[in-house]
């Protein structure tokens, strides 16, 4: 098996997660948050979907799918255009609001498109490519992409968890 082919299923478990969680939820539990300080379902997706679609744009060297593929005017939310999520205080949190899961996982699956097929054309050798010279050591292509594996798949398992919340109360 080779790298990519690791990092595939990888992310392709991201994916799995992310429809399992948002499947056929209504707009209120997707929101919901159960104390101020905690992020809802939406958020948790909006945000591992915005990191995916931020770290992967950069090292691939392409526009972000959010505002490429029209995503941002589709979410219409009240935050700076290239918003991550990354650090949100409690009241940038509750901003992020959906109608429909489908606008979620819409977003995800565009994303996650782009993603597979940068993931999919790269060779042993790319993973080793200095990415970024801000860090000691220097963060190498497979680091990013396994950090930001790694992050997805955690906030993907806390919507999950929440969801299971959720749904038995």
């Amino acid at each position: 098996m080779h790298a990519n082919d690791i990092l595939l299923d990888g992310y392709d478990r991201i994916r799995e997660t992310v429809h399992a969680v948002v499947a056929d939820l209504p707009a209120k539990t997707l929101n919901h948050r159960p104390a101020t300080d905690v992020n809802s379902i939406s958020w948790l997706v909006w945000h591992l979907t915005r990191v995916q679609d931020d770290h992967l744009a950069e090292v691939a060297e392409r526009e972000q799918v959010w505002s490429s593929g029209g995503w941002r005017e589709r979410f219409g939310l009240d935050l700076p255009a290239d918003d991550t999520g990354y650090g949100h205080t409690p009241e940038e949190s509750a901003r992020v609001r959906v109608e429909a899961g489908t606008l979620l996982t819409g977003y995800f699956d565009a994303v996650h498109e782009q993603s597979r097929a940068f993931l999919a054309g790269l060779t042993a050798a790319e993973l080793d490519r200095v990415v970024d010279e801000g860090w000691d050591p220097p963060v190498t292509l497979g680091a990013r992409l396994v950090s930001v594996l790694a992050d997805d798949l955690e906030h993907a398992g806390q919507a999950a968890y929440l969801r299971g919340l959720l749904r038995a109360r």
